[in-house]
């Protein structure tokens, strides 16, 4: 049986057309699906499905380890933002109960003599999985250039300079999340799941296709809608930063990964959350504030605001 996707779909080379109708449209869809919904499934992304794949592969050998050799990879007093965080360390704001996973962060990597090299935390690799850096970091430059041109389209729907979103997430504090969701005795508490209820933080997010379905995004009339899994296409959905930065006008959609009726199995993801550099202003746009109002929020930077929904999230 096909599998029909809910939320609306957008092609992402589009926007490389030469055809300017086409490239307005992709803008103008693009825009309106993330004002409407928050969440956009892209087709045409440009990050290759060998690579998505690879990596699948590679984390599930690794979270397949033995606990205590997990371990040795975790980073607390970076607030876990980069290697190892265990199963039941994190929880959705305002929820005291932990989610149901495990996970790794990758981020950017900086030369030596970097500036940020010094403010950023640095990525940690596992020694029993040599592939593990060279295809991670592929698949991390890949997933940055395909959200760097969705920026671009975001900006110009916005009504600004194409390069004006883009440029505060160059050099940005973006990361790949790994997730695994394992079959677990949880399932049985009520109230907690594999990811509660809770909106992300950054600026975008894209999801390569996980392996199997739990996605579900609330709705502007209050309804829970499941979001499919399907090769082939990034789910991209926008974070309290987003929202800030435009004043609303793309919101941050609330959403979670529901526990797995039936047999359960499983289930791996790998968001890819893009961030702006830690002094990015998240100033509102003032073309975002209707006429006669005040901005809804203050100004802050990036670095300010990551570390207060860090220390919200129980992991800093």
């Amino acid at each position: 049986m096909t599998v029909e996707q809910t939320i609306p779909v957008v092609n992402l080379a589009d926007y490389d057309s030469d055809d300017p109708e086409v490239r307005e449209a992709f803008v103008k869809k693009f825009g309106e699906g993330l004002n409407d919904l928050g969440f956009v499934a892209v087709e045409g992304h440009g990050v290759p499905q060998e690579l998505i794949d690879r990596n699948y592969e590679l984390f599930e050998e690794f979270f397949a380890l033995d606990e205590e050799t997990k371990g040795k990879y975790e980073q607390p007093d970076s607030g876990r933002q980069r290697g190892y965080t265990p199963f039941g360390m994190e929880h959705a704001k305002d929820n005291e109960k932990p989610d149901l996973k495990e996970f790794w962060h990758v981020g950017r990597e900086f030369d030596a003599d970097s500036p940020l090299a010094k403010r950023m935390p640095q990525n940690v690799w596992p020694d029993e999985l040599p592939a593990f850096r060279d295809n991670t970091l592929a698949l991390y430059d890949a997933l940055e250039a395909s959200a760097h041109k969705m920026l671009a389209a975001i900006s110009e729907y916005l009504g600004q300079p194409k390069d004006f979103i883009p440029s505060k997430a160059q050099d940005g504090n973006s990361i790949i999340r790994i997730i695994h969701y394992p079959v677990c005795d949880g399932f049985d508490e009520p109230g907690q799941m594999r990811a509660a209820e809770h909106e992300d933080i950054n600026l975008i997010t894209l999801l390569p296709a996980a392996t199997d379905s739990g996605l579900e995004i609330l709705t502007r009339d209050g309804e829970w809608l499941p979001v499919p899994s399907l090769e082939g296409q990034l789910i991209v959905d926008t974070g309290d930063m987003m929202k800030r930065l435009t004043n609303d006008v793309i919101p941050a959609t609330t959403h979670r990964v529901v526990n797995p009726e039936g047999e359960p199995e499983p289930r791996y993801s790998m968001p890819f959350f893009v961030h702006p550099h830690p002094d990015a202003s998240l100033e509102v746009i003032a073309d975002c504030v209707p006429e006669g109002e005040e901005p809804k929020y203050e100004p802050t930077t990036a670095d300010e605001y990551l570390q207060e929904r860090l220390r919200a999230i129980g992991v800093a």
